[in-house]
């Protein structure tokens, strides 16, 4: 689970300081307020940890990625080159890291690491294209003690990144091999140690380990957009396991056939009977009141043609997914990623309440307490849903969901420059620093209804006089 990030430098963000997240992290605001900025910098990272170019120092996108968000250019704060973009990013790992001290035959344990943190800054010269690392920093504590590795240009004052690098250790004492020491180059992406160091380094072997954990967290994160694919009377699947719904959500019913025939059973909690992840999505489908049942089947007896049947009600004649509410076809992906990704997960989930009514947007966080409770997935959410929100609020009232499972946000911004405060929310519900006009200045549409309407009738008693 993601702990903590903090970007500098990245679009509308000088800097976010430090984002403490929780197993449901929302973040609300106003339009281009630079939430989603946020949800695409993790995107970013991932699709540069799944790039097959080990030069490239960051994977800002193309129509195949997750996000494109264009050019170093695009993405540097302010749009001024030369500039740097800076992350940090700090995780709990599912089973703590053992790494063998490589310098005992009896192989010891040298560190047992629980959570990691990686900083790393990327700058670009303003000449070309080039993209450089100017430091990157893999950091742990144990015993007290704070170990750090990482790697840095040697000439700080390089402002293009062609310089050599070298080696940072603290804590530990990495030796190096005897004989001529030569330099190192440059980083693998913008987190990898290059293989010379192995060759260079008698003990270094274990740093590997760091970058494969950090590997390992972006693959197990999993995103959906706010652009929802429209309902299909057919769906074509030939036993393929997709990753997650895709981007769109094109994947869902894909991914929900994948689920039932690998057997999938989702815990309903302590002493309740497993549930095949169909029958969860049915169930919670007709708890928010979308319809009363739902059926996926093949269209003929061995046929690969599977349609998605539902019926609005317990008397209604069963229909094709495409004859009801776009609301089912909207809110079936994010239900299927919640319950179809792996447990410990980490959900990106840009607007999930998009086209829903406001009752069904409330009902999404009930849908999210469940899931991190039940799968214990990590949700990241950007948001505008005031209902949403408000659902949270009571179920932490109601001691359904405890404040620090939740950690909750509003993005503003000034003068070109994103802001964020941390919503303070006691363990009734009640958020103390509530922003102004959260979600509009509804007090202030009331008095001036008001006012119209006393002024109508003061007119229509005039005239009738």
């Amino acid at each position: 689970m993601i702990t903590q990030l903090q970007l500098r430098g990245f679009k509308s963000w000088r800097d976010t300081v430090a984002i403490q997240m929780a197993p449901l992290t929302g973040l609300f605001g106003t339009n281009s307020s630079g939430k989603t900025a946020i949800l695409q910098s993790l995107l970013m990272l991932k699709q540069t940890v799944e790039s097959a170019d080990r030069s490239r120092v960051l994977h800002t996108g193309d129509d195949r990625t997750y996000v494109d968000l264009g050019t170093f250019y695009d993405i540097v704060y302010g749009h001024s080159l030369p500039g740097a973009v800076s992350f940090a990013v700090q995780w709990t790992l599912p089973t703590p890291l053992q790494i063998l001290d490589p310098e005992q035959e009896k192989r010891r344990t040298l560190f047992k690491i629980p959570e990691l943190r990686l900083e790393a800054t990327t700058e670009h010269s303003g000449n070309g294209d080039r993209i450089y690392v100017r430091r990157f920093t893999y950091s742990f504590t144990q015993a007290e003690t704070i170990y750090r590795f990482g790697m840095k240009l040697k000439d700080e004052g390089s402002e293009n990144g062609r310089g050599d690098y070298e080696l940072m250790d603290e804590g530990y004492g990495l030796k190096r091999t005897r004989g001529r020491p030569w330099p190192l180059p440059a980083p693998v992406k913008c987190y990898g140690f290059p293989d010379q160091v192995n060759a260079t380094y008698q003990n270094a072997g274990f740093l590997n380990d760091l970058v494969l954990a950090f590997e390992q967290m972006f693959q197990g994160i999993y995103y959906l957009g706010p652009l929802r694919e429209y309902p299909h009377r057919t769906y074509a699947w030939g036993g393929e396991q997709p990753q997650d719904v895709g981007r769109r959500g094109e994947l869902a019913v894909h991914a929900l056939l994948a689920g039932r025939a690998r057997g999938i059973k989702l815990s309903r909690g302590r002493g309740k009977t497993r549930q095949a992840i169909d029958e969860r999505i049915a169930q919670w489908l007709s708890e928010l009141g979308l319809i009363d049942s739902f059926s996926l089947r093949p269209i003929a007896e061995n046929r690969k043609e599977y349609e998605v049947r539902v019926r609005r009600s317990a008397s209604a004649t069963e229909v094709a997914i495409t004859d009801v509410g776009f609301g089912v076809s909207q809110i079936l992906p994010v239900l299927v990623l919640c319950y179809y990704a792996p447990e410990g997960s980490t959900i990106l989930l840009e607007q999930p309440e998009i086209h829903l009514h406001p009752s069904v947007q409330a009902g999404l966080a009930d849908i999210f307490i469940d899931a991190i409770k039940t799968r214990k997935v990590q949700i990241l959410l950007e948001s505008h849903s005031e209902h949403l929100l408000r659902r949270l609020q009571r179920r932490i009232a109601e001691n359904k969901l405890q404040p620090e499972q939740a950690a909750l946000y509003f993005v503003s911004i000034e003068d070109g420059t994103s802001q964020l405060d941390k919503l303070m929310v006691d363990p009734f519900g009640n958020i103390a620093n509530w922003p102004e006009r959260f979600f509009g200045d509804e007090m202030g549409e009331l008095v001036a209804m008001t006012e119209a309407a006393m002024q109508r009738q003061a007119e229509s008693g005039g005239n009738a006089g």
